[in-house]
Parts: C-alpha cells; structure tokens; sequence
C-alpha cells in the first residue's frame, strides 16, 4: 500500500488492535477535511488486524516491527532487535513521505516511530486513548510536542493538556433507522436486537456465557435476536447453540461497518475498550460492560466506569468463567434484556448527551504542528 508522493504528509503511529486502529481511522477522516494538502500515512503494526482494518478503507500504511518491552532477557533481546530495525523502518517512511509532524496512537509501534521523529526533529502529538496511559505512551509523552487525552487520566490527572473525547470513524456511526440496519445486515426487522461484541479481537468469555445462557435463560430471549461478533473463535458452536435454543441470530467474526451493528441494537454486551465504549456512547446504545479480564491495571473497567456512575450503562467484573459469570455479568444482561423501561430510560440520557467533535479537534492540532513544521 505505500507509495511514493512528493506531497507533505502527517504520520498516524500506532497499532496492533482495532481500538488503535479506528480512532486513526477517525483521525485520518478529519484530517481529509480540514487540510486535504497533506497526505495521510500509517505506520501500523505487523499485526493481521491492522492491515484488515486499514485495506478496507484503502488507506495508505506501512507496516513497521516492534515488540513489547520485557525485563526477560530473551524477550529483552528480540524486543531490542525489533525496536532497531523498526526504528530505521520508520526513519525511511518518515523521511520518503516528508512527514511534518507524527500523531502517536499508542501499541509497541509508536516506540521506534517516535524515536525516528525524534531524531528527525519531527514534531509528536501524543493523542492517549486510555484511562490509564499505558507503558508506551508514557514513554511517547517525554518526546510528545503536544499531549491530548481521549478521556479522564484519573492515575495521572495532569497527563495531558486537555481531554477531546474518542474520535469514532464514519463506519461506526449509525447512519440508518433501527429496521433498516437489521434489514441490511439480515436480520428480522421488527425484533429486539441485542448486539454481543468483543471487539476486534473477540471475547471467549462471553462467547461461553452467551452460550450457557442459551441453555439457561432461554425465557430472557423471548422477543430478541442476536448480532454476535465472535472474533478469531470458532463460530460453529455458537451458531449450533443459537439453533438448539430457537434464537434468531447472525453470528460473524468480525464486523467493519460497525454503525450498522449499533444502529441495529437496542442493547449490547461488550468489552470496555475506550473505542467500545465511545461508539456504544455517541449511538447511544444501552450497553453492558465486560472488561477484558487480563489487564494488570484493568484500565478497561475505568473506561467503562463514568457511564456506569452516570446510569447509562452496566459494568461488571469479567470472571472468566461462564457459570461464574452467570450469576453478575449474566444477570445484568437478563434485568435489561427483560425491562423495557430501564433501557428507554437509559437511552433517554444517552441521547441528550453532547455530542464531542474529537477526531477535528485533533486534527487541527496535528495540522498546527505539520504547518509550524513546513514552515
């Protein structure tokens, strides 16, 4: 996908899972408005996600190799070698594609980018996605000419400049009535659509308590329909329990028109990735909350938690387990599955939130630096 240009462009680092990924996306997008002078170029990890998301839009990439840092001395060795010879990768984009300023997005491959501009003298703009910064970008942050924050740094209240909120892409706003959305993606048009998502990498956990309580609530899914994004797992199964259950449903790895996928939902069940959680918010989407269970400092529940102090959403502990999960995160999803009236309620407040306009805002500060840079 990389091609020569003689044109000025604004690098966009970052990678490794969709929740980088889109926010780019997004990103890219306003930066097509508001300075189309500029190319728009990735510099995306190594990752199959990455250049699935990226081709589907026919944005320009290039791959670059990184690792994770580890105290582990074999890890050490190839996290060492791998942030070498990305670094030079990076070096040769940056300087090929006359990037004036680079936006780092967090992942392993903003390390050797960031260097590379650093080294450049290329300006950085740092644009946090967490609520907890991750290693990467705080170390991106020391080398950053600009900090800004997708939302509330709790951990580190003084991390950035100013909080924008999560740019969301164009696809994953719904743009189409509920029955139209369930139309085109197949569904039964006048049903209650629950939306069972773990981004773009999938969530076993959920995928086994979705199917436990196919055995063991099927009364709750009287009247409802599913859309299951299953990510890498074996789909088979879940169709089969699905069918066993008598419960119309389209189950699909993965999804990239995800505003079809919210405009159909009246309810999901999802992890709390910041882009999740920003997409359930801006097409406000009633919404239960599994943070990924595996995170030393689970920043996904502090993503999710504001929505769920403010009522528009539940949070629960991902316990893994389905038969553990059962009796919390099941049992959230079945009260609003079966109360009508709590969901209306919820999605009354979703709507009358304001509307953030992130993805511009940080556009135009990237442009800032790249002009100031041209200059």
């Amino acid at each position: 996908m990389d091609v020569n240009s003689p044109r000025a462009s604004i690098v966009l680092a970052g990678g490794g899972t969709g929740g980088h990924i889109s926010p780019g996306i997004a990103i890219a997008e306003a930066l097509q408005e508001v300075a189309p002078e500029f190319d728009r170029v990735f510099a995306c990890s190594t990752r199959a996600v990455d250049a699935r998301m990226l081709e589907h839009v026919g944005a320009d990439f290039t791959p670059i190799e990184a690792e994770g840092l580890s105290i582990k001395p074999a890890k050490f060795l190839r996290f060492a070698r791998a942030f070498l010879a990305g670094r030079a990768a990076a070096r040769a984009l940056l300087e090929r594609r006359r990037a004036c300023a680079v936006i780092a997005l967090g992942g392993y491959v903003t390390g050797p980018v960031v260097d590379a501009a650093r080294k450049l003298g290329i300006p950085v703009l740092l644009v946090n996605l967490d609520a907890t910064p991750g290693k990467a970008n705080r170390w991106v942050a020391r080398h950053a000419r600009r900090i800004l924050t997708a939302c509330p740094t709790p951990s580190r209240p003084d991390f950035a400049e100013r909080i924008v909120g999560m740019p969301v892409r164009r696809a994953a706003v719904a743009s189409l009535p509920p029955r139209e959305a369930r139309e085109r993606l197949g569904l039964e048009p006048g049903l209650h659509t629950l939306l069972v998502t773990g981004a773009s990498q999938g969530a076993a956990s959920l995928n086994d308590l979705l199917r436990l309580l196919l055995e063991q609530e099927r009364a709750a899914f009287g009247g409802w329909q599913v859309l299951h994004l299953v990510g890498n797992a074996d789909a088979a199964p879940i169709e089969a329990a699905y069918r066993a259950a008598s419960v119309r449903a389209r189950v699909v790895p993965f999804l990239h028109e995800m505003g079809l996928a919210w405009g159909a939902a009246d309810l999901a069940l999802s992890r709390a990735g910041a882009n999740s959680v920003a997409e359930a918010l801006l097409n406000a989407v009633p919404t239960v909350y599994a943070p990924y269970p595996y995170h030393a400092d689970l920043h996904q529940k502090w993503n999710a938690q504001p929505s769920h102090d403010e009522g528009i959403a539940m949070l629960c502990d991902d316990l893994i387990d389905a038969a553990r999960n059962r009796s919390t995160l099941g049992a959230a999803l079945v009260a609003l599955m079966t109360d009508q009236v709590r969901r209306d309620a919820m999605r009354v407040k979703l709507l009358a939130r304001p509307r953030e306009h992130a993805a511009h805002d940080i556009a135009r500060v990237a442009v800032e630096l790249a002009n100031a840079s041209a200059g």
